[in-house]
């Protein structure tokens, strides 16, 4: 007798995948295909890129943004702090000359009430704050003069002037010539309106009136300019053609004017005069008295007929 192979209905098959059986029975009937090739579609969909949410992406770019915004945060610390301890590395670097024009220019200042020109701006008419400093300075043995400084407009900078005071020393043999610069209004000079809290504090450490070398001013505006720039870029704000470093410089250093002051001699009293010498008294012939001259001249009357 012919043997009959069993067939097993479809509902009950054992199927082989990856040395393994697997035994599946019950309704309704599976299809082999769809059976074996599940396990593969899992597996692959389990660890390829789409199957990974939205929200894990969202998180993971999340996460960078936080980086790179604490990143950022930090080197702008870095920078504001490095930018304070230069400045105030170089303020601190002074010498006796500019520690007496200093004390000069101070007294002045905090004595000043009013003004020849009846011009009053703020505590005080500039123009004749200027003259007074540079008068006492002048008294004090200083070669103190009141500068006016004027340049054309450039691709980089506008045209523009400033005035403000210098004295010139010419006492040290071996370094020549020295030039001190005087401003009355220095932290104005650098004050903006959209500043950030790392360029104030820069503002904030420099001195209302600055008497110093030009080297030191040239590293003062350098610092102080990198500053505004930094902060410009920032806040995404274009930097001002007057904000630039060239344009800083060239108050100070594009003279073209220098006025000494009146001297202002001391008053003995009251009655003191402008006029050197007192006048003599003018005397006309007509009213001279001969005979307080000639005592002997004698005059003898003619009757004449």
């Amino acid at each position: 007798m012919v043997g009959v192979m069993a067939r097993k209905p479809l509902n009950h098959r054992i199927l082989t995948w990856d040395h393994r059986e697997i035994e599946i029975s019950g309704e309704p009937a599976i299809n082999n295909s769809d059976t074996v090739f599940s396990f593969l579609d899992e597996e692959v969909q389990s660890s390829s890129p789409e199957s990974i949410s939205d929200d894990v992406y969202v998180n993971n770019r999340d996460d960078e943004d936080d980086d790179n915004e604490n990143k950022e945060n930090v080197e702008d610390n870095q920078f504001w702090e490095n930018q304070h301890q230069l400045l105030q590395s170089v303020l601190c670097r002074t010498t006796s000359l500019e520690s007496q024009i200093r004390s000069i220019t101070k007294e002045t200042k905090q004595s000043e009430n009013g003004c020849s020109c009846q011009k009053m701006v703020g505590d005080g008419c500039r123009n004749c704050l200027m003259k007074e400093v540079s008068s006492r300075l002048q008294n004090a043995g200083f070669n103190s003069a009141i500068c006016k400084s004027k340049w054309k407009s450039s691709p980089d900078i506008p045209s523009g002037e400033h005035t403000f005071i210098d004295v010139v020393d010419n006492s040290s043999l071996k370094k020549g010539e020295v030039r001190i610069i005087i401003e009355l209004n220095f932290r104005c000079e650098f004050e903006l309106a959209k500043a950030s809290e790392g360029y104030n504090r820069l503002v904030k450490c420099l001195p209302e009136v600055f008497v110093g070398k030009i080297e030191r001013l040239l590293s003062v505006i350098k610092i102080l300019c990198n500053g505004a720039k930094k902060c410009m870029k920032v806040k995404k704000i274009h930097v001002a053609p007057w904000r630039k470093q060239k344009y800083m410089q060239a108050k100070w250093l594009k003279t073209v004017e220098r006025t000494a002051a009146n001297v202002k001699l001391p008053v003995s009293n009251a009655e003191y005069t402008s006029d050197p010498l007192p006048r003599r008294p003018r005397a006309s012939m007509l009213t001279m008295d001969l005979l307080e001259f000639v005592p002997n001249l004698h005059c003898t009357a003619v009757k004449v007929a």
